[in-house]
């Protein structure tokens, strides 16, 4: 059997029956990590949607890859929400306005926090529009002198994870949120 080749967008073309599995398993994980957060049982994502355990596993080896796969679509939007106000923020706003929106994305499914980084080192356009568009601003930011030449986008996900963290045990508004950013963005500021 000949091996399928990705398409323009990095994914794989799958046979219609393997697709609709696919779509079933996605459609199932949303409505389960809304419902009951990120840490639902893959069995029970397995059984709404469907399928086999072993469907679930071909594809979407890991817990986070399925994660990646379902936060693909916000993951878009938040990076293309960042380029379209490139031009109307400075680049502290810029990060400010990133890393916000990037703990309010994760924000959606109970429990993803601790996972952030692992998702966004998942293969999924939106995963990784919203790690290039996280990179992009850091250097942009540290070009203009804004922050410290230190700073990676790893630095970022780990503040993006401790905010969401902290925000989603106490239900934080996003006053609450943007404090926390403020916070961080201060310690990060080039002196």
């Amino acid at each position: 059997m000949a091996k399928k080749k990705p398409s323009r967008t990095g994914e794989v073309s799958l046979r219609a029956d393997a697709q609709l599995n696919r779509e079933r398993i996605l459609a199932a994980a949303e409505e389960m990590f809304l419902e009951h957060g990120a840490n639902v049982s893959l069995e029970d994502v397995a059984k709404r949607a469907n399928v086999g355990i072993g469907t679930l596993y071909r594809r979407f080896p890991t817990r986070e890859a399925l994660l990646g796969a379902a936060y693909s679509a916000r993951f878009l939007e938040l990076a293309e929400a960042s380029r379209a106000r490139d031009g109307e923020l400075t680049p502290t706003e810029s990060v400010r306005a990133y890393l916000e929106q990037l703990v309010l994305h994760t924000n959606v499914y109970r429990g993803i926090a601790a996972s952030l980084g692992t998702v966004l080192q998942t293969d999924t356009p939106g995963c990784h529009a919203t790690s290039e568009e996280g990179r992009r601003l850091v250097r942009r930011a540290q070009k203009a002198g804004v922050i410290r030449r230190d700073v990676t986008f790893e630095d970022l996900v780990c503040v993006a994870t401790a905010i969401s963290l902290a925000s989603e045990q106490s239900a934080s508004s996003k006053s609450r949120v943007a404090h926390l950013v403020d916070v961080f963005l201060g310690g990060i500021a080039s002196r």
